[in-house]
């Protein structure tokens, strides 16, 4: 049982981890923890939107996936040009001893090849993630986060991501209260 209360003091180190990209943006921020909610519930909708997909294992997948940063850090595209992060090791220390580790370690290391269709589906929705915050930052005029926008909309592959992609870069941030709590006269001043 005590290995398990580990893992959950473990994890308690990603609502205090930021990540690590939103320096090179110029501006907004982000905890692992943050980021995994909105990955996951991404991955909820996807599997909703794709039937054929192991809804079970999508979310485990995508509630896993950052968990191995609070050993490495949250290393972004640039210090990943400088730094190696042995994540596999940090997964077989993170799993050691759990009843359910070997399922875990399964689960990441599927993710991270990235071939099953749940995996594929995680690794957009990990993008996704990523993209809702870059066109909500872009929306209230931040500019950095606009150059990287295009950027990320080519890293998403299936065509449930794609799809939601496209009808995101379509969506003002705020459309989901204002059209409801603003009259269109109020909107204008």
């Amino acid at each position: 049982m005590q290995r398990i209360v580990h893992l959950f003091f473990e994890a308690l180190m990603l609502k205090r981890l930021p990540r690590s990209g939103y320096h090179f943006l110029g501006s907004g921020s982000e905890s692992v923890a943050e980021h995994s909610f909105m990955i996951s519930l991404i991955a909820y909708v996807m599997g909703q939107m794709t039937p054929e997909a192991d809804k079970g294992k999508l979310m485990a997948m995508c509630l896993l996936h950052d968990l191995p940063e609070a050993r490495m850090g949250d290393l972004n595209y640039v210090q990943k040009n400088y730094v190696r992060a042995d994540e596999k090791k940090a997964v077989k220390d993170l799993v050691r001893g759990l009843p359910f580790g070997e399922e875990m370690e399964e689960l990441l290391e599927e993710f991270a090849k990235g071939e099953s269709l749940e995996a594929r589906l995680a690794r957009d929705a990990d993008q996704l993630a990523f993209l809702v915050d870059l066109k909500a930052l872009a929306d209230t005029g931040r500019r950095g986060p606009a150059k990287w926008m295009g950027v990320v909309e080519k890293r998403i592959f299936t065509d449930t991501g794609i799809s939601l992609a496209k009808s995101l870069m379509d969506t003002d941030w705020d459309a989901w209260w204002l059209e409801k709590y603003v009259e269109p006269s109020d909107a204008s001043e």
